[in-house]
């Protein structure tokens, strides 16, 4: 019942909605229930896959350049950052079990060191500003573990 309830409303989406949809919930990006947001990227990539097909491309470049439309601006999350920082730089110290719990006590908690840095740029990983985050992050991490532990 709980599980029909989750996908209540999810069966109409298109392919291009569902991968959205679990992409953006695995990644725990807020617009996960926003209904609207994923239908208008949907409906986005299904066109640029419509228009790429009918100016030649082959199936797997017009795919690519759908799934490109689809995922702009949505290549990192806060969880998935956080989560990349405790599992490179904490892995001794937050056991694999515990480490879900974890980041989803420390997230809210560094929500202020997020809000300065843009993570639309389909670059970002690449920029110094990733760093500097990372960098930030770690800190703030070592800083929380020192005083409340795991």
């Amino acid at each position: 019942m709980n599980n029909k309830k989750k996908n209540e409303g999810q069966t109409d989406f298109s392919y291009y909605g569902l991968y959205l949809l679990d992409y953006l919930r695995t990644n725990k990006f807020e617009q996960a229930d926003d209904t609207a947001f994923i239908r208008e990227r949907a409906d986005r990539a299904a066109e640029t896959y419509e228009k790429a097909r009918l100016e030649g491309y082959p199936a797997d470049g017009a795919q690519e350049l759908a799934m490109d439309t689809l995922l702009r601006g949505l290549h990192y999350s806060r969880y998935a950052i956080l989560r990349e920082v405790v599992e490179n730089e904490f892995s001794d110290e937050v056991p694999e079990e515990k480490r879900e719990a974890f980041i989803q006590k420390l997230l809210p908690l560094v929500g202020n060191v997020f809000s300065v840095y843009d993570f639309s740029d389909d670059n970002f990983a690449l920029s110094s500003d990733y760093d500097l985050l990372y960098t930030e992050l770690t800190g703030a991490t070592v800083l929380f573990i020192g005083e409340y532990g795991v």
